[in-house]
């Protein structure tokens, strides 16, 4: 919504604001128009610093007609804040409650929704490997943008991040060693192609896009709080129409299914890491 000044006025950096969301959906495709207005000026303005423009006008000018500058502002648009075994705790309920029931299916598909720079996907391959299912499973990863799927495709990541990412793996009830599933090459660590193997790396919009399949599984984490409530509920309907009867869906820990339109379809698994099943 449009902030009103002290005279009645819409302030006119919510005006620019607008008509930048505006061209960015024209031109491009990308629809950023549903997200929380707080944080999307917040990002947009830590784009207009970066460009060195001063204005929201200049800034919509540069990525009208500059390609590379509108994927340097879709890097500031899209939160990407990710790590391996990211909340331990989210993991070991997955593995207590979930695997459990996923031993019992044939074959498991997953859709991790937001993947951004893929950490997340491969902590559930591990996890699924460990627990001696992976080979059951498709992994669909998904993200809005294909700057972070490049890194998530590749599975490289620096190796300063690996040691708070083994103390997350040990916590999150990690059987083996981190070090099991990489090598370190220099300054980075690449993952193992084994983990790659089951995995299906995609661009999709959760704005704009449809329901692509049926899930055992959706991980839609840390993605809607930067969502205005009506595309949050948006995106609910999505994950309830692409998940199956019975089927989980993993939430991050600041979200909730409280007040979605597809509330009362699911069960609590586990309430306070934010694990669901759809009952109806």
């Amino acid at each position: 919504m449009p902030r009103i000044s002290a005279t009645g006025e819409v302030k006119l950096e919510d005006i620019e604001i607008g008509l930048l969301l505006d061209g960015i959906f024209t031109q491009y495709g990308y629809d950023f128009r549903g997200y929380a207005p707080a944080s999307i000026r917040r990002r947009i303005f830590k784009r207009v610093e970066g460009e060195k423009h001063g204005t929201i006008s200049r800034l919509i000018d540069k990525v009208l007609h500059d390609k590379e500058a509108m994927e340097r502002l879709l890097l500031s648009l899209t939160v990407n804040v990710t790590a391996m075994f990211r909340d331990p705790e989210f993991h070991v309920a997955f593995r207590e409650k979930v695997v459990p029931l996923l031993k019992t299916y044939p074959f498991i598909r997953i859709w991790h929704a937001g993947c951004s720079t893929g950490e997340e996907v491969y902590s559930m391959a591990i996890l699924l490997s460990e627990e001696g299912i992976y080979e059951r499973c498709r992994i669909y990863a998904t993200d809005l943008n294909e700057a972070v799927l490049r890194t998530a495709r590749i599975g490289i990541f620096p190796i300063g991040v690996v040691r708070e990412y083994s103390e997350n793996y040990l916590k999150a009830g990690g059987k083996r060693s981190l070090s099991d599933y990489y090598t370190a090459r220099y300054d980075n660590v690449l993952f193992s192609q084994a983990l790659h193997r089951n995995v299906v790396f995609a661009q999709h919009d959760l704005v704009t896009g449809a329901s692509f399949n049926e899930f055992n599984v959706i991980f839609c984490r840390n993605v809607m709080i930067y969502f205005g409530r009506p595309l949050q509920d948006r995106v609910h309907g999505l994950m309830y129409q692409s998940l199956a009867r019975l089927g989980i869906l993993g939430l991050g820990l600041k979200e909730s299914l409280r007040f979605s339109p597809h509330e009362e379809s699911y069960s609590e698994l586990d309430g306070q890491n934010k694990l669901y099943r759809k009952v109806q």
